[in-house]
């Protein structure tokens, strides 16, 4: 009888490890974190969120989605370097002051369609700080790519409306201060029930790798955490 290599016993394993815990493992390599809240999304169209401290050489953007006007979400430089005549910018009233080109301005509770691209606006503020309030009318976004729902969450606490918000992949932030911590995060995550879960605002303003690790320990048996490492 010939020897099974052990690389092949492991990649035997894997298979079996992963039909057994409900299929195969979801492709994401789409969604690139370019740190803080900036995702790059690629499906039908290029989808950014919040672009902040981009490099120069960045691909051009269909649409962009802006959650609210502070300097490290709603960045005019940053849009700029990522932006084309066709693209279409997503934000909310007081972002539209600063910002330039073909806008649409948008209040949680909003439902749109951009570039073929189905957009859900939900509310994102704060329960037990004043830098997002929500009187101010903030938002995140759920938006389907690839037949894939993904939530953007913005700068938020964990608030009760996400017990009615239905993702597949949630981008949760992380490192309280201004947001959630990573124990409220897991709370969204729980209430969300997302197939996976990514930790985002960390390592630029506040928060540290640790915040996101934090967060997948205690997730971990109940909702798959992936880490990005940022491009």
């Amino acid at each position: 009888m010939k020897k099974v290599s052990f690389s092949l016993i492991s990649c035997l394993l894997f298979s079996f490890l992963t039909i057994v815990m409900g299929g195969e493992k979801m492709d994401i390599s789409f969604i690139k974190w370019l740190g803080h809240d900036t995702f790059r999304i690629e499906g039908e169209k290029v989808i950014y969120t919040d672009p902040f401290k981009l490099k120069d050489s960045e691909k051009k953007a269909d649409i962009i989605l802006i959650t609210h006007e502070h300097f490290d979400h709603c960045s005019p430089e940053d849009i700029e370097k990522i932006k084309k005549e066709e693209t279409i910018i997503v934000a909310t009233e007081d972002c539209g002051q600063k910002l330039m080109g073909k806008l649409k301005i948008v209040k949680p509770g909003d439902k749109i369609t951009i570039e073929g691209i189905d957009i859900e606006v939900v509310p994102s503020y704060n329960t037990n700080k004043k830098f997002h309030p929500k009187t101010n009318k903030w938002v995140g976004y759920i938006f389907k790519v690839r037949d894939i729902r993904i939530y953007i969450a913005g700068d938020t606490d964990y608030i009760p409306e996400m017990k009615n918000f239905r993702a597949d992949i949630a981008l949760l932030p992380v490192s309280g201060t201004y947001v959630m911590t990573a124990d409220e995060a897991i709370k969204a995550a729980l209430d969300i029930k997302p197939k996976i879960a990514i930790p985002m605002h960390y390592g630029e303003i506040v928060g540290s790798e640790s915040d996101a690790k934090k967060f997948a320990e205690g997730l971990k048996g109940k909702i798959e955490v992936r880490i990005l490492k940022k491009e």
